[in-house]
């Protein structure tokens, strides 16, 4: 009897325990987590989900403009080499166009012109170069601010939001063990919401970290490119300026000289 008494007792443990299952995976479904969280951890999610959000319009936006700026990048240096002149070629260029090279180019296009007349008076030919370099790598500066705007809302994010998501599970957890304490009850049913709550806030932190980590390495890595290329084009201009000026020094010696 003893045998049959406690396999009647089994079957009916898990005839409750099948009944339950479905109770206990409907409660603890996404939309069902947030609606039964405290209040705190519906504002820990909701920070995490604006912080998705933004970081992601952000990711979408420089992804866009820096391809858009490699594609004007090359053919700014694909015209600029294919030019005959640079004073031809700085005519030909009526507007920057959002184009950080060409800015870089304008930039030491003007100091060019303002200075070239001073060469023989007041300075000399390579204080004319390191002018020339000089300004145009404040314009660098200021380009590369421009490009890096926003981007450090995605280290923000990518450092932060973990430890905004540990703050939720820790809330959970505690409403757990809260509701043991009150109900006396240790049962998976009692203690399952919170610590799914706790949980789902862990998962929605990384879920945010890990996007706006990639993303931040990878723009930041665009932007550096763009950086080197554009101090590589300042050497570049620098030296065709240097052989003009020699070319010209020689062509007035040999003025002289006749």
């Amino acid at each position: 009897m003893n045998g049959a008494e406690e396999a009647i007792n089994i079957v009916k443990v898990a005839a409750d325990a099948s009944t339950a299952m479905p109770a206990a995976h409907g409660d603890l479904s996404m939309f069902a987590l947030f609606a039964q969280a405290s209040f705190l951890v519906k504002l820990v999610i909701l920070l995490l989900i604006a912080c998705s959000f933004w970081s992601w319009t952000i990711i979408f936006a420089k992804a866009s403009y820096l391809r858009k700026l490699k594609e004007k990048a090359d053919r700014f240096e694909e015209a600029f080499w294919n030019c005959s002149s640079l004073e031809s070629f700085y005519d030909d260029i009526s507007d920057r166009g959002d184009n950080p090279f060409i800015a870089v180019f304008i930039a030491g296009m003007k100091e060019w012109r303002r200075s070239r007349t001073k060469i023989r008076s007041t300075i000399s030919a390579q204080a004319l170069i390191e002018r020339m370099e000089s300004v145009m790598r404040v314009t660098i500066g200021r380009e590369i601010d421009y490009l890096e705007q926003h981007i450090g809302f995605l280290a923000t994010v990518g450092s932060t939001a973990p430890f905004v998501g540990l703050f939720g599970t820790v809330w959970g957890i505690m409403n757990s063990f809260e509701a043991i304490g009150l109900d006396q009850n240790t049962s998976l049913t009692s203690v399952a919401p919170g610590i799914a709550e706790a949980l789902f806030a862990t998962a929605l932190g990384l879920i945010v970290t890990i996007p706006a980590v990639v993303a931040y390495n990878k723009i930041s890595g665009d932007i550096n490119r763009l950086q080197s290329r554009m101090e590589a084009f300042i050497d570049e201009f620098s030296a065709i300026v240097s052989r003009q000026l020699e070319d010209s020094d020689q062509q007035q010696q040999q003025q002289g000289a006749a």
